[in-house]
């Protein structure tokens, strides 16, 4: 081993910095002069690096996808045993839905019960929201010769939407449930407590006239009631909710805000009538 002395060493210390500053010119200079050359320095580094590169990239490849394998088998473990759990408890309320059903069948049987007859209904597309003289409202197309009348029932898949209000040709505006003109007698399902569903223009419609001591659990259902023969009884509406305070508030089932396709069902009420649009009067007939 070459030992170096002590000037020799501060020597080359010394010397260093000056070395690098001269190298340094030295590269600006040429690249100066002859600017290829650094672009084919680098291309030459890149050719002879890229058949490494291609070559490790297939074992790195293999090395990830063996990761990912494990990591999927992993997931699929447990979710394989979230689903077991989750067959496990469809199982037995299949069994509950099975005994139910032949309860009611019985039950049925027993006091001669009348099924309901089918409903006849329309399928109808939204093509405008918002629009017309009430702030929450939604137009649907229809197609001619159409069966739909003022102040049939309409639904989604999943609930209650609202009412029809105005019939064309081949148009038809339904009032919202969450429109300040809305008012839907419905029953709390768990309790049997009546009231009034009263909306307010907001994405919540209240809960109002409610008995003395009611007082509604958050997340009990909320479905239509046949008070005054305007709308049938059962139809879901929604669930109880406390947006603020001691409020009692329904989220609609029915999607309102993103409404595509709405059927509008007959079901032979005469009962009450939507209002009419504000601001229209009947013009009384003339004497003589």
């Amino acid at each position: 081993m070459l030992r170096l002395s002590i000037q020799a060493r501060q020597a080359i210390a010394r010397l260093t910095l000056p070395v690098l500053i001269v190298l340094s010119l030295a590269i600006m200079l040429l690249g100066r002069a002859a600017p290829y050359v650094p672009e084919r320095a680098r291309t030459t580094l890149s050719d002879a690096l890229a058949p490494i590169y291609a070559m490790l990239a297939v074992p790195l490849a293999t090395a990830w996808d063996a990761a990912a394998y494990v990591g999927d088998v992993f997931s699929l473990r447990s979710e394989n045993m979230r689903l077991r759990a989750e067959n496990d408890r469809l199982r037995r309320w299949y069994d509950v839905a099975m005994a139910l059903d032949a309860e009611n069948a019985t039950l049925k049987a027993n006091l001669h019960w009348i099924p309901d007859p089918s409903l006849s209904f329309v399928t109808a597309r939204v093509v405008a929201d918002a629009g017309g003289v009430y702030a929450r409202s939604v137009l649907l197309s229809m197609g001619p010769n159409h069966a739909v009348r003022k102040g049939q029932i309409a639904l989604d898949a999943s609930g209650l939407v609202g009412r029809v209000t105005e019939v064309g040709a081949r148009s038809a505006r339904v009032l919202l449930m969450t429109d300040i003109n809305s008012r839907i007698p419905v029953t709390l399902e768990q309790s049997r407590a009546k009231a009034i569903l009263v909306g307010g223009n907001a994405p919540y419609p209240r809960l109002m006239f409610l008995p003395d001591g009611a007082h509604p659990a958050e997340g009990e259902r909320v479905v239509t009631s046949a008070e005054a023969n305007a709308f049938p009884a059962g139809l879901l509406v929604g669930t109880v909710h406390y947006a603020s305070g001691m409020q009692p508030m329904v989220n609609p089932a029915a999607n309102l805000e993103r409404l595509e396709i709405v059927r509008i069902f007959d079901y032979g009420l005469g009962g009450i009538v939507p209002p009419e649009a504000p601001g229209r009067t009947v013009m009384a007939e003339p004497k003589g």
